[in-house]
């Protein structure tokens, strides 16, 4: 719902709003107010502070600090069944052509090392309004234009808002519970994580919400991060809501625990025998032409394993498209999933857990067995 006008009608428009942005821009150093339609400037030459009016010809302006911006005047009013007026940001990576200075985005997700930011909010309140960051990906580094997936944290909303698509359930990430929304607004898929209440304050691993959306199989690692970008979104009302602060980081290496190197350990314990190990296999999410599934391998034998490798066959039409936590390839319909540097050993009663995607044609089907360096295993 909030997207259709942004990443549709406004494409045209804000690759515009863009290079009148980069006229008007610079390095904010004293407060800088800003009201053209898509002004921007550029703040602790870094972060990129943007006005982004698009969804309204009513007046908004921004006062940027050092550290953050501030509403100053927001005219417009929307209904709330509808986009709202306006995304006035700050944003770390590419936006429509304009790049923050010396971002290391667009990076592939399996480049990436860590990812991280931070943000300190102002609220108001009689108005009606989302606080959220966007975070773009897309399958090519792409710099101008629309991404096919934007992953939106929703830290307050106040009135009868909610985002596009509807709600498919709850999750935990960077130690809270968020409600989880899915849908498309005709131009790129989006995943929304809603928090209960409002927080006012958020430090938290980027990485964490790209892992969760690739597990709901709507990216993969091939994909790239292109810009993360914090503000809010009014539907009427907002003087007085600011980004007291905001940072993003991104890092390179492909070191990740979420993303982990394809590296294994060869084995140097004997092989557990028949019934000393179990494997539970559970769909994470499935559609019409794939799915995600979560394998959990547990040591039920009295010895530790250390280096591992499970085999199962997948069913016809099956076939792997992407992996996390373990190294898996497939030949024929024949899976082998291995142990990646840092889930190597299974001790006695432990579990380690490993996830794939898998493309499929026909109806979703479990494997049938699993055996674990070598031996069969049960079924849970």
């Amino acid at each position: 719902m909030i997207r259709i006008l942004r990443a549709a009608v406004a494409a045209g428009v804000l690759a515009v709003g863009a290079i009148t942005g980069v006229a008007l821009g610079g390095s904010a150093s004293a407060d800088t107010q800003i009201c053209e339609q898509y002004g921007t400037t550029v703040i602790q030459n870094r972060y990129v502070v943007q006005n982004n009016r698009w969804g309204t010809s009513a007046q908004q302006c921004v006062n940027v600090t050092g550290t953050g911006f501030s509403i100053t005047r927001q005219d417009g009013s929307n209904p709330t069944n509808g986009a709202p007026t306006a995304y006035p940001s700050v944003f770390y990576g590419c936006h429509y052509t304009n790049c923050s200075p010396g971002t290391t985005l667009p990076m592939q997700v399996s480049q990436i090392s860590s990812a991280t930011s931070s943000i300190d909010y102002t609220y108001v309140s009689g108005a009606t309004y989302n606080a959220s960051y966007d975070i773009w990906l897309d399958p090519t580094p792409k710099r101008d234009g629309v991404n096919q997936m934007e992953i939106m944290i929703w830290l307050n909303r106040q009135g009868p808002i909610q985002p596009i698509g509807s709600r498919v359930g709850t999750t935990t990430l960077a130690g809270r519970t968020w409600e989880v929304w899915q849908g498309s607004n005709g131009a790129n898929n989006v995943i929304s994580y809603v928090a209960p209440s409002a927080i006012s304050s958020l430090s938290f691993s980027v990485l964490d919400f790209v892992a969760d959306v690739r597990n709901r199989g709507a990216i993969t690692n091939s994909w790239y991060l292109t810009s993360i970008q914090a503000g809010f979104e009014p539907w009427s009302g907002g003087v007085g809501l600011a980004v007291n602060s905001f940072s993003a980081g991104v890092n390179g290496g492909g070191t990740s625990p979420t993303t982990p190197p394809p590296t294994t350990a060869p084995p140097t314990t004997a092989p557990p025998t028949g019934g000393a190990c179990a494997v539970r296999y559970t769909p994470t999410n499935t559609w019409n032409t794939g799915y995600t599934a979560e394998v959990t391998v547990t040591n039920t034998g009295a010895t530790p394993v250390t280096g591992w490798t499970l085999a199962y066959p997948l069913p016809a039409g099956q076939q792997v498209t992407g992996s996390w936590n373990a190294t898996v390839t497939q030949n024929g319909s024949t899976v082998t999933a291995r142990n990646v540097s840092y889930n190597a050993t299974i001790s006695p009663g432990a579990s380690v857990t490993f996830g794939h995607q898998v493309s499929m044609s026909g109806s979703y089907a479990a494997p049938s067995g699993f055996t674990l360096n070598g031996a069969a295993c049960t079924r849970r």
